[in-house]
């Protein structure tokens, strides 16, 4: 089985962001020691085409820093603090990280990578980034952005994609016969409820594994609610509280 296909799977929001500042080198590995399998990330493309590890476009709320990712080099961005503003950074200093960074320094780690920009186009350079790294087996490309996941499909990305919300919502309302045949994401990552939907029940789970996808929840940080979704077939559960949830997990695979 694929690593990417792996289930249950516990995935470290922005790594262990309530102990360290997310999506630092540093929430990575405290993420991974505490149990989860595979890191959730956010990614952003500096002026000079370098793909950095941020869930926001600018430096504001984490470094303090008010420019957008976009319009700085790679050089500019290395020099802010990603802790300065963090309660759990203890007065040190956390560089944002690279892409490539993060693939050479944890070369086994599974990645489900949240691209964040669409404009400038990043996905050239994110592919390029994660093939260079041979990590296509490995990491998952995910966006809220449509045309982020099809620019991603049309280059011929040979790993694993998710699901924009309205690719989504067209496989749930399209003829089964159809939707099967559709070559889209393999994944539906969704929260709980979403637009009146609810996704955290049996029959939303069972109906998105009939169209061949896995199904992971975010963010869940409530051990009792991260078993139920496990009892009813979750795939996966990504959580900002990997030390909370990460037992829901041993339990689960005890049993």
């Amino acid at each position: 089985m694929s690593r990417l296909r792996a289930s249950p799977t516990l995935y470290a929001h922005r790594g262990a962001g309530l102990e360290r500042p997310e999506n630092t080198l540093e929430a990575f590995r405290l993420g991974l020691e505490l149990g989860a399998d595979a890191l959730e990330t956010d990614a952003h493309m500096t002026r000079d085409g370098r793909i950095v590890l941020s869930h926001d476009p600018s430096g504001m709320r984490m470094a303090g820093v008010p420019l957008d990712i976009r319009d700085c080099t790679l050089a500019q961005v290395r020099e802010w603090n990603m802790g300065a503003r963090s309660a759990t950074s203890a007065g040190l200093s956390f560089r944002i990280p690279t892409l490539d960074e993060a693939l050479a320094e944890l070369p086994e780690v599974v990645f489900n990578v949240d691209a964040k920009q669409v404009v400038p186009d990043m996905i050239p350079a994110l592919l390029r980034c994660i093939r260079a790294a041979r990590a296509e087996d490995r990491v998952r490309i995910a966006s809220f952005s449509t045309r982020n996941l099809r620019r991603v499909r049309a280059l011929g990305y040979e790993g694993a994609t998710g699901l924009a919300g309205p690719e989504l919502a067209l496989l749930m309302l399209a003829p089964s016969r159809l939707s099967r045949r559709w070559k889209l994401g393999d994944a539906a990552q969704v929260p709980r409820r979403a637009l009146g939907v609810t996704f955290a029940s049996q029959s939303m789970i069972d109906r998105l594994h009939a169209l061949g996808l896995r199904v992971d929840f975010w963010t869940i940080d409530d051990p009792a609610e991260a078993r139920r979704l496990l009892a009813m077939g979750a795939d996966g559960i990504m959580t900002d509280d990997v030390r909370a949830v990460a037992p829901a997990f041993r339990l689960q695979r005890s049993s």
